[in-house]
């Protein structure tokens, strides 16, 4: 970026007055959740002086700053310092708010060390390592809520792996079902959720291209040192080939196999141990992979959280009731009413992210080696579907942490179709002794009585088939009709579904590197956690005793 492309206006700490702020008044899923803080415009700021910081210290470390530089631009990259309403503002100018932000970084830091920041790179490194750095912050806030409600629906399903209940289809009674293989369901959609959103986190990673992804910048800065035979600044003499460090004449392995001679390869590598994200095969511009995975982790992530919140809220019907929100919310205008709040917020976040994820899908259509709109265009659905998946994710830890279960409704409704949920049992036991084609007809028929006149499957079966009592006897045939002995493998199903953990996850976010700076702290501490934590930990004491 030239001078020019650094636009004019206020500078650091002059407003012009305040904005609009949103503060998650149609939002409440999000309100006061850790992915709201994470997401809102003070975090993204945050990020994105963490990102300007992080590439002057990768730049001394390869010998392309004084460590001095460096140190000053870390300190000087805080947040609070700066005016994010002025710099919104003045982003319109140049689209986008890096520039503004070089500009008022460049006058904080002082005279050696304004002619570092945002040496040799464009703004979109900036902004999508910003990005990936708030994805990466929230991500590690919605994994233990996710790790939370696994935890807890494993308790549920092995309470209830025998605890029968009627399966629906269509609407409609089908056969039995046990309720712990229904919660083994849920259970099992978030881990796939939390599966995907590791996997998108540990992949997370900085960008660094330059211009146009060549990285050309960074050799020219290092060759008009070289000319120069200084340190850049005219301040002193060079103390190294190519650097102003013995950094470089000691190159590291590169990722990817690749040894690290090139400058530009061994700068992208310093740039990822700086912060707590991958370093990338490639710039990518306009290679939108790590944007559109992280997209649809976090659609997925809604959706599987959202079948759970959708069947709590068929189940707590007031004509069904089989289970129920411990501390549901209340009702305006009804003092009787107890509202199924946190999995309504739940659903709310699941219907809203499929349209968010599709434009960030119909970003991987970037032309050229710097798009126009595509880029722009994903800036705030990847904020939008981080604080939906965040929000969803907590609520959901909460619904199945308060979820009351009522075993004695499902009972009732058991019986509610007097036998016929257990039709299909009939049908194949009686195929032997009428015939296949005979015993279904017989079947049909006695359903439809039993309907029309109110009496139970048994006796209108009695009532079809006069001679059915001496093929069956009568215990027989009432235990055929008996719902609770016709659940088949659902026991089992759930058993092998618990045995199931989290996927282990390789990070990969390097191991090593300097202390963090001032902003990214907590990147080291939940990065640290995050590393050291077994991947079956979680599940390990929620499992039944027989799983263990």
């Amino acid at each position: 970026m030239t001078s020019n492309e650094r636009g004019s206006g206020t500078g650091p700490g002059s407003s012009p007055g305040p904005g609009p702020e949103d503060v998650g008044l149609l939002a409440p899923a999000r309100a006061g959740s850790g992915a709201e803080s994470g997401t809102g415009d003070e975090a993204v700021l945050q990020a994105l002086l963490d990102a300007e910081a992080a590439l002057t210290r990768a730049q001394a470390a390869v010998g392309l700053a004084p460590r001095s530089v460096a140190s000053a631009v870390t300190e000087a990259a805080r947040a609070e310092r700066f005016d994010a309403r002025g710099l919104a503002l003045r982003a319109r100018s140049g689209g986008n708010p890096v520039i503004p932000l070089v500009a008022d970084l460049t006058d904080a830091v002082g005279r050696d060390a304004a002619p570092y920041v945002h040496r040799g790179a464009t703004s979109q490194d900036i902004l999508d390592t910003a990005l990936m750095l708030v994805a990466a912050r929230t991500l590690d806030t919605i994994l233990p809520d996710l790790d939370r409600t696994a935890r807890e629906l494993a308790l549920m399903a092995a309470e209830h792996r025998d605890t029968p209940m009627p399966g629906r289809t269509l609407t409609q009674h089908a056969v039995p079902t046990t309720f712990g293989l229904k919660v083994a369901g849920w259970r099992s959609l978030v881990l796939d959720a939390r599966d995907r959103l590791s996997a998108a986190r540990a992949g997370l990673p900085v960008q660094l291209g330059g211009a146009a992804g060549t990285l050309a910048a960074f050799a020219a800065y290092a060759e008009a040192d070289a000319h120069a035979g200084t340190d850049g600044d005219g301040t002193g003499p060079r103390t190294g080939p190519g650097s102003h460090g013995p950094e470089s004449e000691s190159p590291e392995e590169a990722a990817h196999g690749v040894p690290a001679t090139d400058l530009g390869l061994r700068l992208l590598a310093a740039y990822a141990r700086e912060l707590p994200l991958a370093e990338p095969p490639l710039p990518w511009h306009t290679l939108r992979t790590p944007v559109a995975d992280l997209g649809s982790a976090c659609a997925f992530a809604c959706g599987a959280l959202g079948k759970f919140a959708a069947d709590v809220l068929v189940l707590s019907r007031s004509e069904i009731s089989e289970v129920g929100e411990g501390d549901g919310g209340s009702s305006s205008a009804m003092p009787h009413k107890t509202n199924p709040v946190r999995a309504t917020l739940v659903a709310a976040s699941a219907r809203q992210a499929p349209a968010l994820a599709a434009t960030l899908l119909s970003s991987l259509t970037a032309e050229d080696e710097r798009p126009a709109g595509a880029w722009h265009a994903e800036w705030q659905p990847v904020r939008d579907l981080l604080r939906l998946t965040g929000g969803a994710a907590h609520e959901a830890a909460e619904l199945a942490e308060g979820l009351q279960v009522f075993p004695y409704r499902m009972h009732e409704h058991l019986a509610l179709t007097e036998g016929l949920i257990v039709s299909e049992r009939l049908t194949v036991a009686l195929g032997p002794l009428l015939g296949r084609a005979r015993a279904r007809k017989l079947l049909d028929a006695a359903s439809r009585m039993a309907v029309d006149e109110g009496i139970t499957l048994d006796e209108a079966l009695e009532e079809e088939e006069p001679t059915l009592h001496e093929m069956l006897s009568r215990d027989r045939l009432r235990d055929l009709t008996d719902p609770t002995h016709y659940t088949g493998s659902a026991p089992a199903l759930t058993d092998r579904a618990l045995r199931r953990g989290p996927t282990p996850v390789r990070s990969s976010v390097p191991a090593h590197g300097p202390a963090q700076p001032p902003g990214t702290a907590q990147d080291a501490e939940n990065q640290g956690s995050w590393r050291r934590s077994s991947p079956d930990d979680a599940d390990d004491a929620a499992a039944p005793d027989r799983e263990r």
